[in-house]
């Protein structure tokens, strides 16, 4: 999952870009409003983090403005100020929750869930695929019963892999939602991560789940359902 954290703070960005990464997010971060409405614009976030307190374009210029061209990215707003008023502005102008600093850091992962989880084709958790399961909020996967080892960003791609399973992912919206824009797209790390995924996910198991589609992308399906 990708999501975009705007927030003017460079202790409290740092925080949340190191702390979801952690959780297996991708994580791209804009300083100001203009430059979060840019690049919320231009990049397929599954979510945005906003700080409403922004220099420049506040965080409810940003709502409005996202909004008001049609885009419903989830929205996870961030504000010092914990008056209702603001809140119900937020809610208002298109927020979709809302989260008075300081927080704890649990919280907001739960929140954050809770907001990818909205339409969200897959719904239900653990996610099963023949004998491979994921389970979303606890962040593990086993197969036949036995736990995988796995990065947080053999994690990030698992998930999504899962999430859709029997779609064919093209390469492009593998690299959109797994990592951030800092990652080079002509790079073989999509290939690299995909090898060391099947390594943990299928050794020792007679039925491959992850199959390359040539040409196209990859796809996660059980071709024996």
């Amino acid at each position: 999952m990708r999501v975009l954290v705007v927030e003017d703070d460079p202790d409290m960005a740092g925080f949340l870009r190191k702390g979801l990464r952690e959780a297996a997010y991708a994580v791209d971060v804009a300083v100001d409003g203009r430059e979060g409405h840019q690049l919320a614009c231009d990049h397929p976030y599954d979510a945005i983090v906003l700080d409403l307190m922004l220099p420049g374009m506040d965080g409810f210029e940003v709502l409005r403005a996202l909004r008001g061209r049609g885009e419903r990215t989830p929205v996870l707003c961030l504000t010092a100020r914990d008056s209702v008023e603001d809140r119900v502005r937020g809610l208002d102008l298109g927020a979709d929750d809302y989260l008075a600093k300081p927080f704890n850091f649990a919280e907001l992962l739960a929140r954050l869930r809770a907001l990818l989880r909205r339409g969200q084709t897959v719904v239900s958790n653990p996610i099963a695929v023949a004998d491979l399961t994921v389970d979303v909020v606890a962040r593990t996967a086993k197969r036949g019963g036995q736990r995988l080892d796995l990065s947080p960003t053999e994690f990030a791609l698992l998930e999504y892999l899962i999430r859709h399973e029997g779609e064919v992912l093209s390469r492009t919206m593998i690299l959109e939602h797994v990592w951030d824009m800092k990652q080079d797209p002509l790079t073989n790390v999509l290939e690299v991560h995909v090898n060391r995924l099947r390594k943990k996910v299928e050794h020792g198991f007679d039925k491959p789940l992850i199959h390359t589609i040539r040409g196209v992308g990859y796809v996660l399906r059980d071709d024996n359902a």
